[in-house]
């Protein structure tokens, strides 16, 4: 079997458009429209779990009815409180170090929707003024504050500009692509998203159809550990999760290459499904890494932890500096797709 060629253009412009559409965890609706018009174009069925996110149907034959998913959710903060000053103080949604977004612009969206830009900013940021302690201030969300652009330096002011507690903060993104190589924060796990989008693609303009009914949920609670957890049918025989792979560092994973990973967190995934991607990469001669994550979890997890009874499988393209300042490459993105599609194609 020759696997379909991956329209690795119209997949690139895919993810690069997803990355800018702000989807932090609970607030994802934009970015899944905009999935559902570019995969509703597909020969699927839609639906709609009732706590977000979507589900494609693909008809196939009804004897081991599959499935697949990838969360278009990121990572992003909440406003929890309006200082004195004035400046906001955050709650994170997802994991990440406080760190990452030292001096990161921002956007903070009102509940009429109005938004103000910003940035995100130490307490003490500035060593002119503060010296040692801004250097050795400890790096927790109590230490930093949404800097906002605009006239305000007290509470009441900003709370008249309709900043309140709850407001979302999207994160910028700084989408670039160079060389092949795409940086951008958020490629965990809109890069999932995209290969998977990439692989469909390319089996429809081939005349080609999965093997099997397939079950596309694009969920929407991943960061926060439950996104998968719904809407996977309980006929379903195997899942395959699409998120990004841990590169850089100790790990084995790359940029360049599709990550198959044997055990995260969570535990070891399914032995057989994962030896059987194993030799399909090689049979197409698929780059691939095999890896182990122990500081990650995936929906394929959260759907076993929710007693779904099917196989799980993880793979996804390698990201380096992983809920940082991420960055992949394009052959990553196409070794991703071309296992989806060689998995989907296979008996």
């Amino acid at each position: 079997m020759t696997l379909p060629h991956i329209p690795v253009e119209e997949m690139v412009t895919f993810l690069t458009q997803l990355l800018r559409i702000p989807s932090p965890t609970g607030d994802t609706e934009a970015a899944l429209d905009y999935v559902e018009t570019f995969f509703g174009a597909l020969p699927v069925v839609r639906a709609y779990p009732h706590k977000g996110g979507r589900l494609f149907i693909w008809p196939g034959e009804e004897r081991e009815p599959r499935a697949l998913t990838a969360h278009v959710d990121t990572l992003g903060a909440m406003v929890r409180t309006v200082k004195e000053n004035g400046r906001l103080q955050l709650t994170a949604i997802g994991s990440f170090d406080w760190h990452s977004l030292e001096t990161e612009g921002c956007t903070v969206v009102t509940g009429d929707g109005r938004a103000y830009r910003g940035a995100i900013l130490p307490t003490k940021a500035s060593v002119h003024i503060y010296g040692d302690a801004s250097r050795n201030l400890k790096r927790t969300a109590e230490h930093y504050e949404v800097r906002l652009d605009a006239r305000t330096l007290t509470e009441e002011e900003t709370r008249a500009l309709g900043i309140q507690e709850g407001d979302f903060v999207y994160i910028d993104p700084r989408v670039e692509t160079n060389e092949g190589f795409i940086r951008s924060r958020h490629l965990d796990d809109k890069a999932g998203v995209a290969a998977i989008y990439g692989a469909l693609l390319a089996l429809q303009r081939a005349g080609l159809r999965p093997t099997m009914r397939l079950h596309i949920l694009i969920s929407a609670f991943e960061e926060v550990g439950h996104g998968a957890a719904t809407g996977i049918p309980d006929d379903v025989v195997e899942l395959l999760a699409v998120d990004m792979a841990a590169a850089g560092g100790p790990q084995h994973s790359d940029e360049f290459s599709v990550g198959i990973c044997a055990k995260d967190s969570g535990g070891p995934y399914h032995l057989a499904f994962r030896r059987r991607l194993e030799a399909l990469a090689r049979e197409h001669d698929i780059p691939y890494r095999v890896d182990v994550y122990p500081h990650y979890g995936s929906d394929g997890e959260a759907a076993w932890y929710a007693g779904g009874d099917f196989k799980v499988a993880l793979i996804g393209p390698g990201v380096d500096a992983s809920h940082t300042y991420e960055r992949t490459h394009t052959e990553s993105l196409v070794a991703t797709a071309q296992l989806i599609a060689a998995y989907l194609l296979s008996e």
